[in-house]
């Protein structure tokens, strides 16, 4: 996809002239990985389902096997994919000026690629936490059972995601929101602007006096927030913006 070059001109001088920068990333980059949304992994054995099905503690309740078996067929989708450039632009950035991460996906790609101190707002894929446990939860020795269970009250082992009527984690949700009271410029990176409360970030940055800039190949919420828009894939886009140019590992 062509980048206007006169965006890219400014994005990267934005860039260069800031020293406190939010980057807030979210389905779009993963996506680049091939990592599927939540409902493209929907398919085959898990057509029949919604998402309310298999992601809220309801249901997790009601039935707990099906629910955890779900989150194991997409940690096995999940682990197949790799950091893309987009991931590796952003450990270059990171070596390079004061950046704090806030992403809203699950997958642990960012943490693969080499960043650290990543805010996972909405969690991480590959945790897992006990629902009502007793304080001193272990889990049994694996005896077949689905989801694994306590050996001292019971109580079920979920995975370390935020479901549908969670809150955020409090501590992710408080740095998130002070990242984005202090930065200078805000870079928006594969995030439709849908989901709230991550979507407000930009807006807040903005009221803050940051600039705004949206990397995304689709039009998105954010595009109105944005004071520049680089309508291009993070994988080809990012790379560009600062140097040196970060690549994959060979």
């Amino acid at each position: 996809m062509l980048i206007d070059a006169a965006h890219l001109a400014e994005a990267r001088r934005r860039i260069a002239a800031a020293s406190d920068i939010l980057v807030l990333t979210g389905a779009g980059i993963s996506a680049e990985s091939g990592v599927p949304t939540f409902r493209d992994a929907l398919t085959g054995l898990w057509a029949r389902f919604d998402p309310e099905e298999l992601a809220t503690e309801d249901a997790y309740r009601r039935q707990p096997g099906l629910v955890w078996d779900w989150y194991e067929h997409r940690r096995t989708l999940v682990a197949a994919a790799q950091p893309n450039p987009a991931h590796h632009a952003i450990v270059a950035l990171a070596a390079q000026k004061k950046v704090t991460l806030v992403t809203q996906n699950v997958d642990g790609l960012h943490q693969r690629a080499g960043s650290t101190d990543v805010i996972e707002l909405h969690g991480n894929l590959f945790a897992n936490k006990w629902l009502d446990g007793c304080g001193r939860c272990e889990a049994a020795p694996d005896d077949g059972r689905s989801p694994p269970r306590c050996i001292h009250c019971g109580a079920l082992m979920r995975p370390g995601v935020v479901w549908f009527g969670e809150d955020l984690p409090r501590v992710a949700r408080y740095r998130a929101e002070h990242a984005a009271q202090t930065c200078d410029l805000c870079l928006v990176v594969g995030t439709s602007g849908m989901v709230y409360p991550a979507a407000g970030l930009p807006g807040v940055a903005k009221d803050h006096g940051a600039g705004v800039i949206v990397v995304n190949p689709q039009p998105s919420a954010l595009d109105a927030t944005a004071d520049l828009v680089l309508r291009a894939p993070a994988g080809q886009c990012l790379p560009m913006l600062w140097p040196p140019c970060a690549a994959a590992p060979a």
